[in-house]
C-alpha cells in the first residue's frame, strides 16, 4: 500500500509540474486569449462536418445544464479553494488571502451580471412574433417579453450567447490565476499531494472548458452572436485582468505580495 501512494503521488507530482509549467508558459499567458478567438472564429465553419445526432446538439444536454450553465460557479468554488492555499500558506497573511479572494468575487460578479445586459439588450430590440406555417406574423400590440410570451407567440430581438461569453471569460480568468503555480513551485513553497491535486483538478476544468468552447461554437445557431460573446468576455477579461487588477487601487493581479524580492535579487518568504 505504501508503494502504491508513493506511486500515486509521483504521478500526481508529475503531473501537476507539467500543467504548471504549461499554464505559466510565456506562449500561454500571451497568446491564450488568441487560441480561444480562433476556436470561436474558425469552429463555426465546420459545422457540415457536425454530427446532428450528436450530444452537443441538443441544448439541453447534461454538460451544458451541469457545467455551461454554471461556469462561473464552479470556476469561484475551485479557484477560491486553489487562490486560498496559494496565497496563505507561504505568506501566512489572511488578508492578503481575503484581497485575491476579492478579485474571484469581482470575476464572478462580472460573469454573472454581464448576461443580464444581453437579456435586457435583447429586451430592447426584440419584438413580438406568432409563428404561422409560412412564416412568422410581428405583433405590435404586444412591446414587451413578458407579455408576448404570455400569450404564447415568440419574442426576437438581438441575442448575444451568454454561453459562450462565460466560457471564454471562465477560460481566461482560470488561466490567470493558475499561471502563478510556477511561480509557487519554483520558490520552493510547500507544495503537498493535496494542493497539488486542487491544482490538477483546476486544470481539468479549464480543459473541460475549451471543449465545452469548442462544442459550443460548433452547435450554435447563429455565427453572430456566438463570436460576439466572446468578444465580450474577452473584454471583461481585458478590462479586469490585464487593466483594472494591475493599478493600486485594486485587489491586486495574481501572485500579488507572495513573491516579494530581497536586494540584490535573492527571494524570501515574505
Amino acid at each position: 500500500m505504501a508503494a502504491l501512494s508513493n506511486c500515486m503521488s509521483a504521478i500526481v507530482c508529475l503531473c501537476s509540474e507539467i500543467c504548471a509549467r504549461i499554464l505559466g508558459s510565456v506562449c500561454m499567458r500571451r497568446g491564450y486569449h488568441l487560441w480561444l478567438a480562433a476556436v470561436v472564429s474558425v469552429t463555426p465553419f465546420l459545422q457540415e462536418l457536425s454530427n446532428p445526432r450528436s450530444i452537443f446538439s441538443n441544448a439541453n444536454n447534461f454538460f451544458n445544464v451541469k457545467f455551461v450553465h454554471c461556469s462561473c460557479g464552479w470556476t469561484f468554488l475551485l479557484l477560491s479553494g486553489f487562490v486560498l492555499l496559494v496565497s496563505l500558506v507561504p505568506t501566512g497573511r489572511p488578508l492578503l488571502s481575503l484581497k485575491h479572494l476579492s478579485r474571484l468575487g469581482v470575476s464572478t460578479a462580472v460573469c454573472q451580471g454581464v448576461p443580464y445586459l444581453f437579456r435586457l439588450l435583447e429586451d430592447l430590440t426584440g419584438s413580438c412574433h406568432q409563428p404561422l406555417p409560412p412564416g412568422t406574423l410581428l405583433l405590435h400590440r404586444l412591446e414587451t417579453r413578458h407579455s408576448c410570451q404570455a400569450e404564447g407567440h415568440q419574442w426576437h430581438g438581438y441575442h448575444v450567447s451568454p454561453q459562450t461569453f462565460s466560457l471564454t471569460l471562465c477560460s481566461l480568468s482560470m488561466a490567470e490565476e493558475l499561471a502563478v503555480f510556477v511561480r509557487y513551485l519554483r520558490r520552493g513553497y510547500p507544495a503537498g499531494t493535496s494542493l497539488r491535486l486542487v491544482f490538477l483538478l483546476n486544470a481539468s476544468l479549464l480543459v473541460l472548458y475549451n471543449l465545452l468552447l469548442f462544442c459550443t461554437a460548433l452547435y450554435a445557431p447563429s455565427y453572430t452572436q456566438t463570436v460576439v460573446g466572446a468578444a465580450v468576455g474577452t473584454l471583461c477579461w481585458h478590462l479586469t485582468y490585464r487593466g483594472w487588477f494591475r493599478t493600486p487601487y485594486s485587489p491586486g493581479p495574481p501572485g500579488f505580495g507572495m513573491f516579494p524580492r530581497l536586494a540584490g535579487g535573492k527571494n524570501k518568504l515574505g
